[in-house]
C-alpha cells in the first residue's frame, strides 16, 4: 500500500512541484497520520470518514491555524486522496464531502492620501538624473495606478505629449490609455533632459544611470525606501502605489468603471474590492461624527 513517502516520491518524479511543495504536503498529511492515530486508532487513510476530517478541521481552529494554512492542508489530503484512488487503495474520497473554511478578504493596503501630500513636498528628491526620474516614477505610480511591470516596459513612445497621455501594455498585450496631468507632463519633460545625459539608445522611458533598463528589484527597493520617509504601513512597494491611486480615486468620487478602465482590470469585480476600503472610511467618520454612534 502507497504510503506517505510513496506519495511524496511520486510527486518529485512528476517534476511539477518544487521541494518546498512536496516538504508541505509530508508534513501535512503526516500529522493528519498522526490525528488519526491518537484519535481514532488508526493510521489507514482509507479508513478515514468525512467526520474524522471535520474533526481535524475543528482541532486545527481550535489551534488558531491561519485560514489559509488550514485549507491549504485540505488541499494536501485532496491530492494525497486523487493519489489513493488512482492507485485503487481506496474506492471512496471522504474530501468530497468536506467544505472548506472562507478565507477572509485581506483589504488592499494603502497609503494615506495626507502622507502622499507629505512625499511629494516634503522629500528630498536630489537633483540629479536619478533623484528627477525617482520622482518622476512615484509620480506616475500614483498617479496612474501602473504595475511595477508595466512602468518598467514604457518607451520613449509611449509618451502622447499632444494629448496628456501614456499608452500603457498590460496583461494579456491589451494596451490601454491612461491621461496625465499637466503637472506629470512637466515632471517628463523635465525628466527627459537629464535622460539625454545618459546617452543611451535604449528605447525605454526608463533607465539605470549606467544606461540599462530598469529592473524590478531596484525599482522595488527605491519605492520601499521614499514610502519609508513617510508611512509606517506594513508593507511599502510599487502595488500598494497602485492599490492608494485606486482608493484615493473612489474615495474622491471617481466611479467604479472608470478606476477598472484606468487599471487595466479584466471585469469588475477585481475593482470592488477597493469599495471596502471606502466603507471602512465611511464607518469611522461615522464613529466620529454620530453623536450615538
Amino acid at each position: 500500500m502507497p504510503n506517505i513517502s510513496d506519495f511524496c516520491n511520486y510527486l518529485e518524479h512528476q517534476k511539477r512541484y518544487s521541494h518546498h511543495t512536496i516538504t508541505a504536503y509530508n508534513k501535512d498529511l503526516t500529522q493528519f497520520e498522526e490525528y488519526l492515530n491518537s484519535e481514532y486508532g488508526t493510521e489507514h487513510f482509507n479508513q478515514a470518514q468525512p467526520a474524522f476530517i471535520r474533526s481535524w478541521i475543528v482541532s486545527l481552529i481550535e489551534e488558531d491555524i491561519s485560514t489559509r494554512t488550514i485549507n491549504r492542508k485540505i488541499s494536501s489530503l485532496k491530492s494525497f486522496y486523487k493519489y489513493l484512488l488512482k492507485n485503487g487503495i481506496t474506492d471512496s474520497n471522504p474530501l468530497l464531502k468536506i467544505i472548506t473554511p472562507k478565507t477572509a478578504k485581506r483589504l488592499p493596503v494603502f497609503i494615506g492620501e495626507n502622507e502622499m501630500i507629505d512625499l511629494f513636498k516634503n522629500t528630498l528628491f536630489e537633483n540629479d538624473y536619478e533623484g528627477v526620474r525617482n520622482k518622476l516614477i512615484l509620480e506616475l505610480f500614483y498617479a496612474t495606478g501602473t504595475r511595477l511591470s508595466e512602468l518598467i516596459e514604457l518607451n520613449l513612445s509611449s509618451i502622447d505629449n499632444a494629448n496628456n497621455t501614456i499608452k500603457v501594455l498590460g496583461k494579456r498585450n491589451k494596451e490601454r490609455i491612461i491621461p496625465i496631468s499637466n503637472n506629470i507632463m512637466l515632471l517628463i519633460k523635465e525628466y527627459l533632459i537629464e535622460r539625454t545625459k545618459i546617452n543611451s539608445t535604449k528605447p525605454h522611458l526608463f533607465l539605470t544611470k549606467n544606461g540599462k533598463k530598469l529592473y524590478p528589484k531596484l525599482v522595488y527597493t527605491m519605492v520601499n525606501s521614499y514610502l519609508s520617509q513617510v508611512t509606517t504601513v506594513s508593507k511599502k512597494s510599487p502595488h500598494v502605489l497602485r492599490h492608494t491611486f485606486a482608493t484615493h480615486m473612489l474615495n474622491n468620487g471617481a466611479d467604479l468603471n472608470t478606476i477598472k478602465e484606468i487599471l487595466g482590470h479584466a471585469n469588475l469585480s477585481a475593482t470592488q474590492v477597493y469599495t471596502h476600503n471606502t466603507i471602512e472610511k465611511l464607518k469611522n467618520i461615522h464613529k466620529q461624527a454620530h453623536p450615538k454612534a
